[in-house]
């Protein structure tokens, strides 16, 4: 796919660091649930300066959607797009990633690694196919938790959450470990996809698989 040009159509901020963005949508630009594609802001120095996000709408929807943890601190990016208002322009690149559904599973993240698992769970739900599958959500506080609402309502008490930082009755409360992973596998089947902090993943990865986990059960993003 050759670059596209994308205009943003609307901003919304849907957690204290994370913003929605929707724009509009070429006729040629196709993804499967969990890609993402290469962005950049189209404004003088940074054209080049391109980034991974995740689209979080579904492939037939009108329009596109990147939901993107800002880092207003660094000098980057997602500063820039931090700053962009409606009918800013941003440049769409090529779309890849290796985290498409498979089969019914469990769905670990860390932080703004759930984006790729926001449009496949929207896949599902709008073919009424949520079945088993579970999301374990692990964050530092309650704020950082990206759509707990909707995640809370399609998935029940498959939706799990784990906060590092932060201690509260309704909420696990650590980091994952072989323990915590152990209490959710069910059969040998069970599809795994990580995606998160490297380290996180590569951790979570070799908990599983001391815990008998097929590898070939195991997908990842990869970086």
């Amino acid at each position: 796919m050759e670059n596209q040009i994308i205009t943003i159509k609307s901003l919304v901020n849907i957690t204290h660091d994370v913003v929605q963005f929707t724009t509009d949508k070429p006729s040629n630009v196709t993804f499967v649930p969990g890609q993402a594609a290469e962005i950049a802001v189209n404004k003088e120095g940074w054209k080049d300066e391109k980034r991974p996000f995740t689209f979080t709408s579904l492939p037939d929807d009108d329009s596109l959607e990147f939901t993107i943890k800002i880092y207003p601190s660094h000098n980057g990016v997602t500063r820039q797009l931090s700053e962009c208002q409606v009918n800013d322009e941003l440049i769409l690149h090529e779309v890849f990633g290796t985290i498409t559904f498979k089969n019914q599973g469990i769905f670990i993240a860390g932080g703004a690694g759930v984006t790729p698992f926001i449009s496949i769970f929207k896949q599902l739900e709008k073919l009424h196919q949520i079945g088993n599958n579970r999301l374990i959500f692990a964050n530092k506080s309650k704020a950082d938790i990206i759509l707990e609402a909707y995640f809370g309502k399609i998935l029940g008490s498959n939706f799990i959450n784990i906060l590092s930082d932060e201690t509260t009755p309704d909420y696990a409360h650590g980091r994952i470990t072989r323990d915590f992973l152990s209490s959710y596998i069910e059969g040998q089947e069970q599809m795994f996809y990580l995606c998160g902090p490297e380290a996180m993943m590569n951790a979570v990865e070799e908990q599983l698989i001391s815990l008998q986990v097929n590898p070939d059960l195991i997908v990842k993003e990869q970086f």
